[in-house]
Formats: structure tokens, C-alpha cells, sequence
């Protein structure tokens, strides 16, 4: 393996730990002192769902989860209520299963609604990571190891 990368991938199981390890947030409110980048995850009942990343972790948790936050900025709650209304398949053409079309549909908003108040309640683990590269490392890695079943990779 390349020095330069070993580097980085060094640093992804400490890491890793950290978030893993830190005391889940509960209560829907983030503590008052935050990290502004890094990776978080959501959970529930110890089932570990989805791994993000980010350079404003306040706002992303509320993105994640606020009421009004739209289709665009929610995409596990919109992975969620695709899950809870039967469209699994992604469009990327304009019509009813499209993201347009998905937020014209009641069915669909209502389950988005309630997948953000589902989030609102899951527990919330953050790690603070600056380094764009390690964190992108870092949201990948821990999505693998913990198979988290809401994340993938795929190209759009």
C-alpha cells in the first residue's frame, strides 16, 4: 500500500472508535458544544442505520431531521419513507417516481414526515474530523463495517 494512503487509512480505526464509543445523543437536541466537520451516525435500538459526513454538523443533524427540511436535504429520511411507501427504485427521469414527483405525491410526504420524526428520535454519534479525505475515508469505513443498510455508494 502507497505511504501516503497508509497514512490515512491508519487513522480510520481510532477514529472509528471514537464515534463508535461516544454516548449517543437522545433527546432530539444537540449538546451545545458540536464539532463543525465530521461523521456521524444514526441509530436505533442499537441497530446502527446510516453514516453521513459534513463540514456543518448542527445544521446537518437538523437537515436530517427538522420538519420542514425538504426531499434534497434529508436523504435518509427520504431513504425511509421510499422504504415505507414501496418506491424503491430510484428515477432520474422526470415523472411520479422521480424526487419531483415523489414530493407531489401525499403518501410519499407523509411517510417523509414521519421518517424525520423517526430520525428525530434516533440515537446520534459524531466524531469530529476536519480532513475532508479522512472523512470521506471515515464515512465509508464505517458504513462497512457496520453495514449500515442506508448507505451506498452507488453512481447517479
Amino acid at each position: 500500500m502507497d505511504e501516503k494512503f497508509r497514512k490515512f487509512a491508519d487513522a480510520l480505526h481510532p477514529k472509528f472508535d471514537q464515534l463508535i464509543f461516544m454516548e449517543p445523543v437522545v433527546t432530539g437536541k444537540l449538546p451545545k458544544v458540536v464539532p463543525s466537520s465530521g461523521v456521524y451516525l444514526f441509530s436505533e435500538n442499537g441497530t446502527h442505520l446510516y453514516v453521513g459526513r459534513t463540514g456543518r454538523m448542527r445544521g446537518r443533524y437538523g437537515d436530517h431531521s427538522r420538519p420542514s427540511a425538504n426531499h434534497n436535504d434529508a436523504p435518509f429520511a427520504f431513504k425511509l419513507a421510499r422504504e415505507a411507501t414501496g418506491f424503491l427504485k430510484s428515477a432520474y427521469k422526470t415523472g411520479p417516481e422521480s424526487r419531483k414527483g415523489l414530493s407531489s405525491n401525499e403518501a410519499f410526504n407523509e411517510a417523509f414526515r414521519a421518517a424525520k420524526a423517526r430520525i428525530r428520535t434516533m440515537e446520534f454519534r459524531f466524531v469530529e474530523e476536519i480532513d475532508p479525505t479522512t472523512q470521506c475515508l471515515l464515512e465509508v469505513y464505517a458504513s462497512v463495517v457496520l453495514a449500515t443498510p442506508y448507505n451506498d455508494f452507488d453512481n447517479h
